[in-house]
């Protein structure tokens, strides 16, 4: 393919004005209580965001390839995340302790759980048996595990502080062993073992025979992915009020209000992850997901570390038995169905069940 070719890929006007919609959404709708219009519109912004980042997504991945792509569009939205965790609990006092327990959890679930399953069961309901590598999602999920033990199961025990918390030093290394264990992953997905994380060789094949786009075409849509992404998580947090006005209402629980911020900030994944599924790209899938899962633990962890240093309060890590007891099934299911590196539906079926079990648990604890 030539250098003309390339330039021959244009984007979408749709995917250009969609980010622009929701940029106009975050602004009108910063600093205010929504009224019904400015709800509306919020809605609007955050449904097109999501379409665009993962369109834009998608473009960035064809063009510099498979664990790149992936890659960017976890880093991108979990950096953006922490800043949203963050500007919360520091704006949110004793209300906000477990805000970032709450996200991180919901997200590890949600990723492990309600991504991989939807992906597995639509991947399969089309192509009956997918496979994958499972030397590569056996790792990722390995290191999933540690981390979330590390870093929401240990301080449930640990007794250098009064209740489910770290002591400074303790959320010190924590953070540190993040950062560290999050960092050895990467090396090996994108410099080491690259080839593992690949799609197969058949699947790969039939990919190529699309033209990729010309380098500005690829920037533009990195700088428009942000952009997305941006206004996603932005407008997740200008929803927040009325998401916690809605949740007390109703008299559920405030965890609940992690676990929505974490179900809006993940959309793009989600959709990301479920159209590679439908094309027999099942490893792109699993990269997509348990590489947001760790993403969210090895980057927020580290960030709220530092940030505790001059954020008043406590800060609540250690999850309850209820959680202790769904991320052990989770352990469990998830290693099964990695193992095999084959899915069909009923492995989908099963993670979408411990989601569901995980949801409903959340509103009626």
């Amino acid at each position: 393919m030539s250098a003309g070719d390339a330039a021959t890929i244009t984007l979408p006007k749709w995917s250009i004005v969609l980010p622009a919609i929701g940029l106009v959404a975050l602004v009108a709708s910063w600093g205010r209580d929504l009224n019904a219009v400015l709800l509306v519109l919020v809605c609007a912004g955050l449904g097109g965001g999501v379409v665009a980042a993962v369109h834009h997504a998608e473009v960035v991945a064809h063009r510099v390839g498979e664990p790149f792509g992936t890659l960017i569009l976890a880093v991108a939205v979990t950096v953006i995340e922490v800043a949203l965790i963050v500007t919360l609990m520091s704006s949110g006092g004793d209300k906000a302790a477990t805000l970032a327990r709450d996200t991180v959890f919901a997200a590890v679930m949600i990723t492990c759980n309600g991504i991989v399953g939807l992906a597995l069961l639509a991947g399969s309901l089309r192509h009956r048996v997918q496979r994958f590598r499972s030397y590569a999602s056996g790792g990722a999920f390995a290191v999933t595990l540690a981390l979330v033990t590390l870093s929401l199961v240990l301080p449930a025990f640990t007794t250098s502080s009064a209740g489910p918390t770290f002591s400074g030093s303790q959320l010190a290394f924590a953070g540190v062993m993040s950062l560290v264990l999050y960092g050895v992953f990467v090396f090996v997905q994108t410099v080491r073992h690259r080839d593992y994380f690949l799609p197969d060789e058949e699947t790969a094949a039939h990919d190529d025979h699309a033209a990729a786009p010309s380098g500005r075409t690829t920037l533009t849509s990195l700088g428009l992915l942000l952009l997305c992404l941006v206004a996603v998580v932005g407008l997740a947090k200008a929803a927040s009020p009325a998401l916690e006005s809605a949740v007390e209402a109703v008299g559920a629980p405030l965890s609940l209000v992690g676990v929505l911020i974490a179900l809006l900030v993940l959309m793009p994944e989600t959709v990301a992850a479920v159209r590679a599924a439908l094309r027999d790209r099942l490893q792109v899938s699993m990269n997509l997901a348990l590489g947001s899962a760790m993403a969210s633990i090895g980057l927020t962890i580290p960030a709220i570390a530092i940030a505790s240093i001059w954020m008043s309060g406590p800060l609540v890590l250690g999850l309850g038995g209820k959680e202790l007891v769904l991320l052990a099934l989770t352990a469990a299911v998830g290693t099964l169905t990695v193992v095999s590196g084959r899915a069909t539906v009923l492995q989908g079926a099963v993670h979408l069940v411990v989601f569901s079990a995980f949801l409903f648990l959340t509103v009626t604890p």
